[in-house]
């Protein structure tokens, strides 16, 4: 593979690029080291002078992962507004498209049992990130009487199971999985389904 050119201080964000690539071929435990440093055009050693090991690398391809995956979703919750209901939707829709769009962000922040309170900075990232779902099932769990209101972190860890498991099973391309519907309508369908329930969306809505 021909070496990258870089300059001086972008060696790190060459190799974070080269995990990503790895993750996605291999896994988060299929490679070594020494292969994102291959995949960078470095010796492994000018590894070590950025990260101490393969599980740092990866935290930091779940730190950035964090951080897109946070600004698309306040994107979709602000292009929903001011309804609530439409916010919430598209950011279900946006937890799909990340998925699709940067998948060895995914893996790394969802599958690598990199834990988010591996530093302040990873924890702060996915805070952030998944707080916006949460507060857009706040938004719209206001429309619940009181008595029938599931807790905003309930609402919208319901969802985020939702979208995690039509990932997990249809939006990867995984053998033995494939459905006969496209995974967005998959998603839209059951999140239907979910906030008719709660009353949420009128039954023929």
């Amino acid at each position: 593979m021909p070496k990258r050119g870089y300059h001086h201080g972008n060696l790190r964000q060459a190799l974070v690029e080269a995990s990503l690539k790895l993750i996605e071929e291999k896994g988060p435990t299929g490679f070594a080291l020494s292969e994102a440093a291959k995949h960078a055009g470095v010796t492994p050693a000018a590894v070590y002078r950025h990260f101490a090991g393969r599980d740092d690398l990866i935290a930091e391809a779940a730190l950035q992962g964090y951080q897109i995956f946070g600004d698309l979703m306040e994107y979709a919750y602000e292009k929903g507004q001011p309804s609530a209901l439409a916010s919430f939707e598209a950011t279900g829709r946006a937890y799909l498209a990340f998925a699709r769009k940067h998948p060895g962000h995914y893996v790394a922040m969802f599958e690598s049992g990199i834990s988010i309170q591996r530093t302040p900075e990873l924890h702060a990232a996915a805070t952030r990130a998944m707080g916006v779902l949460e507060q857009a099932a706040a938004d719209l769990s206001q429309h619940i009487p009181p008595e029938k209101r599931p807790p905003p972190q309930m609402f919208s860890a319901h969802i985020w199971a939702m979208s995690h498991g039509v990932v997990e099973l249809f939006a990867r391309g995984s053998p033995g999985t494939k459905s006969p519907f496209p995974p967005e309508d998959l998603l839209e369908t059951g999140i239907g389904v979910y906030l008719r329930g709660l009353g949420l969306v009128a039954p023929d809505g």
